[in-house]
């Protein structure tokens, strides 16, 4: 199986991209020449790390019938300081909320997700340390 992406200049330091029938622009801030008309690629891939997990961790709740009335996940990257820059430590931090969570469980779900499921975590995890954390909030 194979994924094909292709990324079109647009113009200035503005580039457009279809990911499964969505158009999305990137772009680069206006000091390096940009018009800042949508996302930079790096934060685009905290982004596909978090959803990816994610949904994980969602779909395994669902199958142990654990149901959060909220659930997000919060994800900091931290950035060498010489070029090429790249993320050498990535932090996830797992936010719930609601009724009847058990802690054994969630932590079962995101472990799972970021030992066996998550393919961006395993393609990340290469290059980057990643570390993460469950909050349960009240």
């Amino acid at each position: 199986m194979s994924e094909k992406i292709n990324v079109t200049w647009k113009d200035e330091m503005a580039f457009e991209t279809e990911v499964n029938g969505f158009k999305i622009i990137l772009d680069a801030d206006e000091k390096v020449g940009g018009k800042n008309r949508g996302p930079r690629p790096k934060p685009l891939t905290l982004v596909s790390l978090a959803g990816c997990t994610a949904m994980d961790v969602i779909s395994i709740l669902k199958k142990m019938r654990v149901n959060p009335d909220y659930f997000n996940v919060e994800v900091s990257g931290e950035l060498t300081e010489e070029h090429p820059r790249y993320y050498h430590t990535i932090n996830l931090r797992y936010i719930f909320r609601g009724d009847d969570l058990p802690m054994d469980k969630l932590q079962k779900a995101v472990n799972l997700s970021q030992e066996r499921y998550c393919g961006v975590t395993a393609m990340l995890q290469k290059a980057a340390k990643i570390v993460h954390e469950i909050v349960v909030e009240v």
